[in-house]
């Protein structure tokens, strides 16, 4: 008798366990700068933090991530940062987020950064992702969609260097004089044409400026306003992601999806209209994530035959 009120307990266990596994995405971060970064991770609001929220990633390094299927929030990359973690004196030139250590702890990035910002699981099902540049640059970033399907799931980024192109009354400059972050208009000016507030806060009002148009040049698929959803918003269904950091500007290697119908080398997407970017590394990371998904299911089936052993004792 006692069997009949474990085997409902067995495929209990077994359901929750294999259904974590496939409603959480895989989020390899990359650092392909030739500089130490900082990645710093916020959570939406009512949204638990992750694992980590602030980490250190020395030149090549790379780290994954577990995360929840219903997360929502944003990655963005700290540099030249120094000082103590443990005594609070850590901060960072570019995209501090103002915790005094390593984990931001629900900081957010200070202006200007460039963000990756994603809603996983959202309208119909679809992970909802865009590089931002709304709140300015401080560093190349690419996002590139794994294993994915449906919507618009394809690579975006802004893979230019802009603190180079910078107009005057945007950049950042460090002490020594190093232009290490490039401002948007909003965040330079403060006015509401800019930041779509006030009396420009509609599609309607608020157009593209003189300013976010350097950025929509150099970065086409990045938010360069407030409004410019139609070029800029990406979804995809069941993908694990590929932030990279300074990203080789002239990577051209095997595609890892190939387009239903398509031809491999003709519909790979484009960044800024010439450079591809995929290849064995993200291929790598996804095998990565197929492993990881492989050995839970193994740990699965091992409950239960745990939990068979344990029904046949009564």
């Amino acid at each position: 008798m006692a069997q009949l009120y474990l085997f409902p307990l067995l495929f209990t266990l077994i359901n929750q366990f294999t259904s974590g596994i496939y409603a959480s995405a895989t989020f390899t971060l990359v650092n392909k700068c030739q500089y130490t970064v900082w990645p710093g991770i916020l959570s939406n609001a009512g949204i638990a933090p992750l694992s980590t929220t602030g980490f250190a990633l020395q030149v090549g390094e790379s780290r994954t991530i577990q995360v929840p299927s219903s997360w929502g929030g944003r990655f963005w990359g700290r540099t030249r940062c120094t000082g103590d973690s443990s005594s609070g004196k850590f901060s960072c030139v570019t995209g501090d987020c103002g915790s005094g250590k390593l984990e931001c702890a629900g900081g957010n990035a200070a202006l200007p950064a460039t963000l990756a910002e994603f809603t996983l699981d959202g309208a119909g099902g679809l992970d909802f992702y865009d590089v931002s540049l709304v709140d300015g640059y401080n560093l190349p970033m690419l996002v590139v969609p794994q294993g994915g399907s449906g919507g618009n799931c394809t690579t975006t980024g802004c893979v230019v260097d802009l603190n180079g192109a910078c107009p005057s009354d945007l950049k950042v400059t460090s002490s020594d004089g190093e232009k290490v972050a490039c401002k948007s208009a909003c965040a330079a000016f403060g006015q509401a044409q800019y930041c779509c507030s006030g009396a420009y806060n509609t599609p309607d009002t608020c157009k593209p400026s003189s300013y976010s148009q350097v950025f929509k040049n150099a970065c086409p698929r990045a938010y360069s306003y407030a409004y410019d959803d139609k070029t800029s918003t990406f979804t995809c269904a069941g993908a694990d992601y590929i932030i990279t950091f300074c990203p080789p500007p002239n990577t051209s290697q095997k595609s890892t999806q190939t387009p239903a119908g398509g031809d491999d080398d003709n519909n790979t997407p484009l960044i800024n209209g010439t450079m591809i970017y995929q290849g064995a590394e993200w291929e790598e990371s996804g095998a990565a994530a197929s492993a990881f998904r492989s050995q839970a299911i193994a740990a699965a089936v091992a409950i239960a035959a745990a939990m068979w052993r344990l029904c046949h004792h009564f």
